[in-house]
Formats: structure tokens, sequence, C-alpha cells
């Protein structure tokens, strides 16, 4: 299964969490912030907020690896060891 499969399909599942900009998804892959945006632009301050936002679900994601996608519901980064 790729990558992008495995998120659509979790994607679809109920989040986990919920922040001013983003919907939290665990996956198989890690866990996956959900940017509710309509056109987000891609960058560093995102990443950071998506960081910040983490912790108020009680995510610490400041030492994973990340990577962005863009699935049918909007763009996800995606944070994983």
């Amino acid at each position: 299964m790729s990558t992008q499969t495995l998120l659509e399909d979790s994607l679809q599942e109920p989040a986990i969490g919920d922040t001013s900009r983003f919907q939290w998804h665990a996956t198989p892959i890690g866990i996956a912030a959900l940017c509710k945006e309509k056109e987000p632009c891609l960058s560093e301050n995102l990443y950071a907020e998506a960081i910040k936002e983490g912790l108020a679900v009680g995510l610490d994601l400041s030492r994973e690896e990340r990577e962005s996608h863009y699935s049918q519901k909007g763009l996800v980064i995606l944070f994983y060891s």
C-alpha cells in the first residue's frame, strides 16, 4: 500500500485532535496534521505552527521527521520517526 493510500484511508477516520489550523489524525506511518486552510502556503512557518499546535493536543513533534503531501482533503504534514 502506498503512502498516499494510507494517508487517504487514515483521513477518513475520526480525528484524534483539533486545533485552530489543523485536524490531527493517527496513521500507520505517523501523525498527520491536515491543514484546515483551503490554500495554505507551505513554508517553515507552517511547519513551526503545526509543531506548536501539536503540543496543544499532547503531541511533541519537535524531533520528528516531517514531509508534506497533498490529499483529497488538502495539505497534510506527516510527522514520523
